[in-house]
């Protein structure tokens, strides 16, 4: 006799994990984006004295390697080739008297440069 179960695997969790702060601003972003916008997108390209940045933008077409995340105001993607860099991060939206602005607690970085804007893996 053989077996026909079939063994599902469990939901991998988010690579970003987004706190209910950074879930409303995507959606006021959303709600203010141009025309053709499907979501919004974190990467981390190559720049700043550390060396790699986070960036967040509108996105008019999902990439192929891109992790989804559905929020609900809108699509969240993460860039694939930076997801490596942001597994385990939390990335909240942050407001005070002199900046507003997302803000990420990320497990990986190794370093920052003293203004916060970049940071080593």
């Amino acid at each position: 006799m053989t077996d026909t179960t079939t063994k599902t695997r469990p939901a991998r969790p988010a690579a970003v994990i987004l706190t209910p702060n950074a879930e409303t601003r995507i959606a006021k972003l959303m709600g203010e984006a141009p025309e053709g916008a499907i979501g919004v997108k974190l990467s981390t390209p190559r720049r700043g004295c550390s060396g790699l940045a986070y960036s967040v933008d509108y996105v008019t077409e999902e990439a192929k390697f891109d992790e989804k995340i559905e929020t609900p105001g809108g699509l969240f993607y993460i860039d694939g080739a930076s997801v490596l860099y942001l597994v385990g991060s939390t990335m909240d939206w942050v407001e005070d008297d002199f900046t507003a602005g997302f803000v990420f607690n990320n497990p990986n970085a190794k370093g920052a440069c003293g203004c916060g804007e970049s940071f080593t893996v």
